[in-house]
């Protein structure tokens, strides 16, 4: 009679736990999404009011707000500082929080589509093939699609990377972290050789020290007129991805038991495939080539929200820009007048990161899902 009250008891207490779990879960989500939330206003503060010549937050709002038509008598701002903020580091803090977040995307997803948690775009020369489809615009002057033809060949850079490292490393089925890795890294090298040779004997010697400073990564010379096509591209693959957030999660369970589930796995990793190479494309061409974000940003909110990725995603797009925004403000102060490329303050983030994460995630590569958790739906 006490053993059976007693495990009655049990029962029940393990199915209050279980039905109060996705109580927990949305709530922790809440919190988390609003944290980051108030941390984005705070970052985008800060990447307004700090430079060479500080505002005021008060002043930085002001300013905000009176751009945005609110009337204000007797502003106590001049008009060189309302230039400095809303044309000059207004677009380009924007544009740090779109490609952060778009950066931060795009490596959650591949990293589910490869079902490795080491997948990333700049570690599989993904943008090293859109940094060459932008330079060899660049350099040969072709603009067959107008304003769009850095961005279209940045596209088509991307995607016959990703495709080429895939086929590389996949054998027998199945892909490893080591090959994969070393296959993202090998091509990323010949991508990048064959980039600086083109650099090295174009005759349009300005242009090519540009574009050699830009490919090191940086928001730079950015302006109104070219941040809407990286926000298009970013609000594309946010809502795709959303919407495909439980096929993601189907296919961290294996191929096999994707399939079984109705998914059709070669299909929906063709098109995934595309739209990533899209976006990633899209934010090499506005702000180059900046690595590590979409590797460390995943694996930083999965600690926080679980490894669904209908939590995952958003988490980590406020997180990744939240970063780069960050990062953006240390790359202009840090050694001011000078600017330090955006990509090497997130290189030196992102680098031991990355060997971190090799270590300890070595012994889980033996597991089914590469080491990661399969989401309940």
């Amino acid at each position: 009679m006490t053993q059976a009250a007693t495990g009655t008891s049990a029962g029940r207490t393990v199915q209050r736990r279980k039905s109060t779990e996705p109580g927990a879960g949305r709530t922790r989500l809440a919190v988390t999404l609003l944290v980051l939330a108030v941390l984005l206003v705070v970052s985008a503060t800060a990447g307004l009011a700090i430079g060479s010549v500080q505002v005021p937050p008060g002043q930085v709002w002001g300013i905000v707000t009176h751009a945005l038509g609110a009337d204000w008598q007797g502003p106590d701002w001049s008009r060189a500082r309302e230039t400095i903020v809303v044309d000059v580091r207004a677009p380009r803090v924007l544009l740090g929080a779109v490609t952060g977040a778009g950066l931060a995307v795009v490596g959650t997803a591949l990293q589910a589509l490869v079902r490795n948690p080491l997948a990333e775009p700049y570690l599989l020369g993904v943008s090293s093939g859109a940094s060459l489809g932008a330079v060899s615009v660049i350099v040969f002057g072709v603009t067959f699609f107008g304003p769009l033809s850095l961005s279209v060949a940045a596209f088509v850079g991307a995607l016959g990377a990703l495709l080429l490292v895939y086929a590389t490393a996949r054998t027998g089925g199945r892909i490893t972290s080591v090959r994969l890795v070393l296959s993202g890294v090998a091509i990323a090298a010949v991508l990048t050789a064959v980039l600086h040779l083109l650099l090295l004997t174009t005759d349009r010697g300005n242009e090519a020290r540009a574009v050699l400073a830009w490919t090191l990564g940086g928001l730079g010379g950015v302006n109104w007129g070219t941040l809407w096509l990286p926000s298009t591209a970013l609000l594309l693959g946010v809502g795709v991805l959303m919407v495909q957030a439980r096929n993601l999660n189907l296919l961290l369970a294996g191929e096999e038991a994707a399939t079984t589930m109705g998914l059709d796995v070669a299909r929906f990793r063709a098109r995934l495939f595309v739209l990533l190479s899209l976006v990633t494309g899209v934010l090499v061409a506005a702000a180059g080539p900046i690595g590590f974000v979409g590797l460390m940003m995943p694996h930083i909110v999965r600690l926080f929200v679980g490894g669904d990725h209908r939590r995952v995603l958003p988490t980590a797009a406020l997180g990744g820009a939240v970063f780069l925004v960050w990062t953006d403000i240390a790359a202009r102060t840090v050694a001011a007048p000078m600017e330090i490329p955006v990509g090497v303050l997130t290189a030196l983030c992102g680098g031991p990161f990355f060997l971190w994460l090799f270590w300890a995630g070595a012994p889980a590569e033996k597991q089914p899902c590469g080491g990661y958790t399969t989401p309940q739906n």
